[in-house]
């Protein structure tokens, strides 16, 4: 039998979980390394995804408690883009994926984890990374701690913020 290790979940298993928005409590915390916050915008603020999909999964995510794209002015929607496009940036310059999934999900039923507080993901794809795991075994292979890809990915925006 094969076995495959994921010792960051059992972090998740034996917390407790939070009552609330983490998307609204998480920045308030001012604690962003411990809280996985890469980067803070005006309005927005990448954060990785704790349970990601992928090594280097990010999210945009509004500052303002929504769970709708309606009413935003028009800094917060063209701010939400420039950091999905940092996002990607920093992704092609510390990772070399291939190609990237951006999404939103909206709702339940639209497949959001967290429904009342809307957010862009940014995952990086590799040529070859869909296999056989998450169809037979409902499994993903993380090959990278996430601390670690943190580390990696500040390291990185702090050469991109440097150059431009």
């Amino acid at each position: 039998m094969e076995h495959l290790w994921a010792p960051w979940r059992i972090e998740y298993i034996l917390s407790k979980k939070p009552e609330g928005c983490i998307f609204c409590t998480k920045p308030g915390e001012k604690r962003d390394e411990e809280n996985l916050i890469l980067y803070r915008g005006v309005h927005h603020f990448i954060i990785m995804n704790a349970y990601p999909y992928n090594n280097g999964h990010m999210m945009v995510v509004p500052f303002r408690h929504t769970s709708k794209l309606s009413g935003w002015a028009d800094g917060e929607r063209e701010e939400m883009m420039e950091l999905a496009d940092l996002a990607v940036e920093l992704l092609r310059h510390t990772m070399h994926p291939d190609g990237f999934n951006l999404g939103i999900n909206m709702g339940i039923v639209g497949g959001a984890g967290i429904a009342d507080h809307i957010h862009m993901h940014i995952v990086p794809r590799w040529n070859g990374d869909t296999n056989f795991m998450p169809v037979i075994s409902d499994t993903r292979v993380i090959s990278e701690h996430l601390r670690a890809t943190y580390a990696n990915l500040k390291r990185g925006l702090e050469e991109i913020l440097k150059s431009s």
